[in-house]
């Protein structure tokens, strides 16, 4: 990465590229996780065109390159330079013929989820590229220099009268504060109460625990560390604290990204064991969006997924593409598996009997797994 970071850092200012292949961002993961990186640079002369920093995951079958932590990204672009630099015909021929020449002894498939055709107004240079439309979308809110305005864009009266109800149902448990972790040692607090609570979450619902693994959360604490970027942190956690009788007690948590003018809410949990009824998540997101008016942000992003609370709260929703190039015969194979599965997700996810059936079955599967799980603890 070293050998790149001017170039890299170049192609960051590009307000188009996502936060999620940004230098410091990949650095955070590759210093976390121990897997084989390649990064894929074209050049026209002197002239950077665009940076790939890729994984290779080596299945059983088939190896397949994806973006750096593509699981835990709300949006992929990769990183290319400002628009008109490259024709697109020449750029989809750099993207498919070139990434073949160059990666075949080390992938069988190139997979670039959750890109978007278009980006804030923009074709986006992977629209070229042949693609299916992933399961989610995402979903965006414009942020128009205040709060009022902002809620204007919404059914801004029911939104304040939720709040008020959150903040009577609060007021008689004592009140509470809206936190911004500013030191070290509280972004690690509300991080790992974030995980104890998401942890509680996905098993209440037969849900594997995508935070558990030790590299994951290593590199979370990473990106919350103070000092990585002109804003301070790759990763700011906001929290909803309680105060009275139960001084201290954290009941929402968000964490963001920011770049530039646009912020990424890259997850958030609850505490659903206390005041449940007051919505402190919705809560949390309108004190969050409040601030971010007067802080010069214009777009807030609730991220990938669709979820009823996103919906209620956002205006646009842009739909993500995964593209899968085969880079080897087996590739071809594999890549049909691959788009299968996409599918099959996809007409799942569109299906809600069909995706409540998958659900009890994870729930099922979760609650056959907990006695050997807590043998091998023991």
């Amino acid at each position: 990465m070293a050998a790149l970071e001017t170039e890299w850092r170049v192609l960051d200012e590009n307000s188009q590229n996502s936060l999620h292949q940004s230098f410091d961002w990949c650095a955070a993961w590759r210093k976390t996780h121990r897997g084989q990186v390649l990064f894929v640079r074209a050049s026209r002369g002197q002239q950077t065109l665009f940076i790939l920093p890729l994984e290779i995951d080596s299945g059983r079958f088939f190896r397949t390159a994806r973006l750096i932590g593509s699981e835990h990204s709300n949006l992929n672009t990769g990183l290319f330079a400002e628009e008109d630099v490259i024709p697109p015909l020449e750029l989809v021929r750099a993207l498919t013929v070139g990434i073949k020449r160059q990666l075949r002894a080390f992938a069988d498939i190139v997979a670039l989820d959750k890109t978007p055709a278009r980006w804030r107004g923009k074709a986006h240079p992977l629209a070229g590229l042949p693609a299916l439309q992933n399961a989610d979308a995402s979903f965006q809110l414009p942020l128009l220099g205040n709060i009022e305005r902002t809620l204007a864009q919404l059914n801004a009266k029911r939104r304040r009268k939720k709040m008020r109800i959150s903040e009577r149902r609060l007021a008689a448990l004592g009140g509470y504060d809206y936190v911004v972790a500013l030191e070290a040692w509280e972004a690690r607090l509300l991080l790992e109460t974030f995980f104890q609570q998401k942890a509680a979450r996905f098993e209440a619902h037969g849900l594997p625990d995508v935070f558990r693994d030790a590299d994951t959360r290593a590199f979370f604490h990473a990106l919350a560390e103070p000092g990585h970027t002109a804003n301070g942190q790759l990763l700011e956690l906001n929290a909803i604290r309680l105060k009275g009788e139960h001084e201290g007690r954290i009941i929402a948590i968000a964490g963001l990204s920011r770049k530039g003018d646009h912020v990424i809410c890259q997850f958030g949990s609850i505490d659903e064991g206390i005041a449940a009824d007051s919505s402190p998540g919705e809560l949390l997101f309108y004190r969050i969006i409040e601030r971010l008016c007067s802080e010069g942000v214009t777009l807030f992003d609730f991220g990938i997924g669709d979820q009823p609370y996103k919906r209620s709260w956002c205006t646009i929703e842009t739909p993500l593409r995964d593209i899968v190039l085969p880079v080897t015969l087996r590739g071809y194979l594999a890549a049909y598996i691959h788009r299968g599965a996409i599918l099959a997700k996809r007409v799942i996810k569109a299906n809600k009997a069909s995706y409540a059936f998958v659900q009890r079955l994870r729930q099922r599967r979760q609650s056959t797994l907990k006695p050997a799980d807590a043998m091998d603890e023991d």
